[in-house]
């Protein structure tokens, strides 16, 4: 088994209808809008999570964005967590999604037909084991989707892709391999974002994400979370990142839920003593695990 790397250029377009993703069409981060906005989504290609932000931010560039920020076995995304932070964006909604990862093939070409398998690197790793089985060269690209639309593209009898479905079906592809993936429980949680003036008022919410920083003293972030529980409000997401230009010292990203907002607005007020700064990036509904 050989793994050799090559780069497929891409372009960026705004469009202030569509919503921003990472990566390109037929992505995971395409299912993932299309499960939250419905199928019709425009959606805006973004080459890093930086630009996707950026382009999110203006209104005559975008409608608001979807963005990965942890994934059940990589963990949390945290440069995510600071790009979130230091933007002006909302969060509206979050979609859970399961990965499913397909081996693509043009039409008609057989398991035996294949010499290269081309995908992003995690993709490949996340498949090794049914890789493994096979003495296909493995070839590394920048994107699942992007390495999709290079098969199609290039009417390939002898090279295969690992995508998603959802790319399968925008590049009329075959799925020759489905639901390869070594772990098959692997979910990726996406934030929805939208600008403040955008944000409409969810009147069902019940999930709050919010940063958070204290003095420090011992003993005060064990009070912030003492406060927390006693509001009957669930802290289902603790997450610490270094603040920078500090001496190691820490601010914390918290997901709560709850069922009432006045049980949210009370933890608030009585955190705000704990605390040096709170900023609330969002109040919205609970996702629900869907397929990818």
């Amino acid at each position: 088994m050989t793994i050799k790397k090559i780069n497929i250029v891409k372009g960026e377009v705004g469009n202030p209808e569509g919503i921003c993703i990472q990566g390109y069409e037929g992505s995971f981060h395409q299912v993932a809008a299309r499960k939250f906005f419905g199928k019709s989504v425009q959606v805006i290609p973004c080459a890093s999570f930086r630009d996707l932000i950026k382009i999110a931010a203006h209104a005559q560039q975008s409608a608001g964005a979807v963005m990965a920020i942890e994934n059940s076995i990589a963990g949390s995304i945290l440069p995510n967590y600071n790009l979130l932070q230091k933007s002006s964006l909302k969060v509206i909604g979050e979609v859970y999604l399961s990965i499913s990862q397909n081996l693509l093939v043009n039409k008609g070409i057989q398991l035996s037909d294949i010499k290269e398998v081309h995908s992003h690197p995690m993709a490949i790793l996340q498949c090794l084991d049914f890789l493994e089985q096979h003495n296909w060269k493995l070839i590394e690209t920048e994107d699942t989707a992007l390495s999709a639309k290079y098969l199609q593209q290039h009417k390939s009898k002898h090279i295969a892709a690992i995508a998603s479905k959802l790319a399968a079906e925008l590049f009329n592809l075959d799925i020759i391999g489905p639901d390869i993936q070594t772990q098959k429980t692997n979910i990726t949680r996406f934030l929805v974002l939208k600008r403040q003036e955008d944000v409409v008022e969810v009147a069902d919410a019940d999930k709050a994400s919010l940063y958070f920083q204290t003095d420090h003293s011992k003993g005060i972030l064990a009070k912030v979370l003492t406060a927390i529980a006693k509001g009957n409000v669930n802290l289902s997401k603790l997450q610490s990142m270094p603040i920078p230009g500090s001496n190691f010292n820490y601010g914390f990203y918290a997901d709560l839920e709850f069922e009432q907002m006045k049980q949210l607005n009370a933890v608030l007020k009585s955190i705000e003593s704990l605390t040096n700064s709170v900023k609330l990036f969002g109040v919205y509904k609970k996702g629900k695990l869907i397929k990818g």
